[in-house]
């Protein structure tokens, strides 16, 4: 018997796939990478946003397709859907057959084994579901770089924000659990390790932990000096001076410092929920360029918020233009009935925010660029992921992570995917490098 396996959304949601394929495989089913050829069709989906709910629908009802014109006998939607809409999604769904919420992805060995006798929507809470463990078995989606998932769920109350609804509380994963899971990771072979959670930078003060996210980091460099290792999601409010001191200390983390402040205007970040100000987050930036000199920024960005005025928007705007992140990502909006901020009064046009995304995107556009040319004629080390065509290969540099940021193409004909490589930039664009062996 075969299945497939289709992972929406972010990093976090391919770990929770990579897991219950592993499930899967050790009660013996096969994987395929073909649809066509599945006996069980898998969607774990996202529904962070609207653009995101849309994706997950549409793929749902692309692979209900071959329930008709394949082999496939049941379809099973896992994850953030079913978790959102609970009831709501069975009837508008009726090509699924099982449905599997944020707290249940624990029970897919026995949806897929025995689903004329499962429930059609199970939805226990997902404060409840079991973290992962170092012995937790997953099948990789990739043979180099490796996402661990260091805590689970957040504790926040952004009012744009769903995640707590579709993943319980804030919890942290054992210490001395992630580091031995970073250790078998690289005896596998893999040459980067991202640490991810919705809040990383809290990991451990759920817990009162001794060792917080600068201890974990100390350990897990110690592993191998030659492998990255990479913080993505961190939060403005929770980091703090000594995971800064300790990226930068050491060589083999990655200098990258992806914060997501989502606004600077104080009015609208009071209506988002947010505790911090602009000028806590001019303070921020500064600190970690000054302890950490050739570091790259990424953060994300909010418009058209409930409320967001012109002058609003132009205090993002001069604040993004005064920073210069290596990376920015613009998000529009995305309203529902089961957010707080749905409640808010003067909500912003749609054209309006749009302009606002462009202008956005259009500056940072600029800057990208600018911040690319300083590489020209400089050798960096690459990470080299695959070989595109023929004497060009594509890989990454310290500043750019896996499916979020710009590439770097590599003129070669002799490099192995999965190795690090000096390679000296020749050329820059908005997003992406050009380089060649030396």
């Amino acid at each position: 018997m075969k299945l497939h396996l289709v992972s929406l959304g972010c990093a976090k949601n391919l770990i929770d796939s990579e897991v219950m394929l592993g499930s899967l495989v050790n009660a013996g089913w096969v994987i395929t990478d073909d649809p066509a050829k599945a006996d069980i069709i898998i969607v774990n989906t996202c529904s962070f946003i609207e653009p995101a709910v849309n994706e997950s629908i549409d793929t749902i009802l692309e692979l209900a397709k071959f329930k008709k014109n394949g082999v496939c006998q049941h379809l099973i939607v896992t994850g953030c859907l079913p978790e959102r809409f609970r009831e709501k999604i069975v009837r508008a769904l009726p090509e699924v057959d099982i449905f599997l919420g944020t707290g249940a992805l624990d029970r897919i060995v026995h949806a897929v084994e025995d689903p004329l006798n499962f429930s059609k929507c199970l939805l226990p809470d997902p404060n409840l579901l079991a973290m992962q463990t170092k012995d937790t078995h997953r099948v990789r989606s990739s043979s180099h770089i490796a996402y661990i998932k260091i805590a689970e769920g957040c504790s926040r109350h952004c009012t744009y924000c769903i995640i707590p609804k579709l993943r319980g509380k804030y919890r942290s994963r054992n210490h001395a659990d992630i580091v031995a899971e970073a250790r078998s990771m690289v005896l596998l072979g893999i040459k980067e390790l991202i640490l991810v959670a919705q809040d990383t930078t809290s990991y451990g003060k759920d817990l009162n932990m001794s060792v917080g996210l600068s201890g974990l980091f100390e350990s897990i460099t110690e592993i191998s000096e030659n492998v990255w290792v990479r913080l993505l999601y961190g939060h403005p409010d929770s980091i703090d001076e000594s995971v800064i001191k300790t990226i930068a200390k050491h060589d083999n983390i990655c200098t990258y410092f992806d914060i997501p402040i989502q606004h600077v205007s104080g009015t609208v970040l009071k209506r988002m929920g947010r505790k911090y100000t602009r000028d806590d987050l001019y303070r921020l930036f500064e600190k970690i360029r000054e302890i950490a000199p050739g570091c790259a920024l990424r953060t994300t960005a909010i418009v058209g918020f409930p409320g967001e005025t012109d002058k609003d928007f132009k205090e993002l705007f001069d604040f993004v233009e005064d920073i210069c992140f290596d990376h920015l990502g613009v998000f529009i909006y995305s309203d529902s009935e089961d957010l707080p901020s749905h409640r808010l009064a003067h909500h912003v046009p749609k054209n309006t925010a749009k302009k606002r995304h462009d202008r956005l995107m259009s500056l940072q556009a600029d800057i990208s660029v600018k911040n690319n040319q300083k590489y020209i004629g400089r050798v960096l080390q690459v990470l080299v992921e695959k070989k595109s065509e023929d004497n060009m290969f594509i890989g990454r540099t310290y500043f750019q992570a896996p499916e979020v940021d710009g590439i770097t193409y590599i003129n070669s004909s002799q490099l192995k995917p999965g190795k690090f490589a000096g390679i000296k930039i020749t050329d820059a664009f908005e997003y992406d490098l050009v380089g060649k062996t030396v």
